[in-house]
């Protein structure tokens, strides 16, 4: 397709008039007529407003077919996200996963050192995994800082409803593993390795409700396009804030970090600091809803 069919596509998709556009972008009805009728060519600046207005790159807009663009997955975006959504999920739910089997292992009679050892064995692999995540997603963001949305709002509403069950699914895994942990304590006596059965299954449940909670939230942001675009392609004062959440998360997290391993030296709390990393991860959520970019 070329230019002017673009356009025609474009503002019949947006169901706006020539007039509507040319007060849009600033110019008179006859330029856009004429840009539609390939008698003329808009200047770069307005053709770079045409992207931000319509969410296509400069080049689709210029060689391409944005019509096809509009349908089609170019840039993999599907596949990347949805793998990511996997591996955050499956590797956060690992780490609490984990902890059970570290008692389940003492209480088989393994010294506690090894046991520890294994734990940190897995959260090492856990934590690679979430830094080489974070470094790919980085670098596709920056690859490609804006997405032409190709989803139907059949898919979308197919994975909203999808969505309430891994939310619900979520909540009622964590309430189940509450109830059945009181009453796995009124069969059985509050004492080794009674204790760290009960934890075991109870974290095994709580890891599945927080892989529900990961990989829900995350492919529920992955279908919305306009989000992804506005975080990936910020304005000065975004990119300015979305910053400063990170460095102010980073601190936290280090923080907390420091906090866990000082326990644990100090006062052999290795087992149960870890609340320390939910109050971490609670204090970045607060700082990111305070610090967030405001939409105009």
């Amino acid at each position: 397709m070329s230019f002017s069919e673009n356009l025609q596509f474009l503002r019949a998709q947006a169901e706006v008039t020539q007039e509507q556009l040319a007060e849009q972008l600033d110019v008179s009805r006859q330029s856009v007529s004429k840009w539609e009728g390939g008698q003329s060519f808009p200047e770069m600046d307005t053709l770079l407003r045409i992207c931000d207005l319509y969410g296509v790159n400069l080049d689709t807009l210029l060689r391409g077919s944005v019509e096809a663009s509009r349908t089609a997955d170019t840039a993999k975006y599907d596949r990347f996200m949805t793998r990511f959504a996997w591996r955050i999920s499956l590797a956060v739910a690992a780490i609490i996963a984990g902890t059970g089997v570290c008692g389940l292992l003492e209480a088989a009679g393994l010294p506690e050192a090894l046991a520890g050892a294994a734990l940190l064995l897995v959260v090492t692999v856990c934590v690679v995994v979430l830094v080489v995540s974070g470094i790919e997603h980085e670098t596709f963001c920056r690859k490609n800082p804006v997405i032409t949305d190709f989803y139907t709002e059949e898919q979308k509403d197919a994975f909203q409803r999808k969505f309430v069950w891994h939310i619900a699914g979520g909540v009622g895994a964590v309430l189940f593993a509450v109830v059945l942990l009181m009453l796995f304590f009124s069969a059985f006596p509050e004492r080794e390795p009674y204790e760290s059965y009960a934890m075991a299954c109870f974290l095994a449940i709580v890891a599945g409700a927080v892989w529900s909670f990961i990989y829900g939230g995350i492919q529920h942001d992955k279908y919305d396009i306009a989000k992804y675009n506005r975080e990936n392609d910020p304005s000065p004062e975004a990119k300015r804030r979305n910053d400063l959440i990170g460095k102010v998360c980073a601190v936290v997290m280090l923080l907390a970090t420091a906090v866990y391993v000082g326990l644990g030296l100090s006062l052999d709390l290795w087992k149960t600091a870890w609340w320390v990393f939910a109050v971490g991860g609670i204090l970045c959520a607060v700082a990111a809803v305070i610090l967030s970019p405001r939409e105009e």
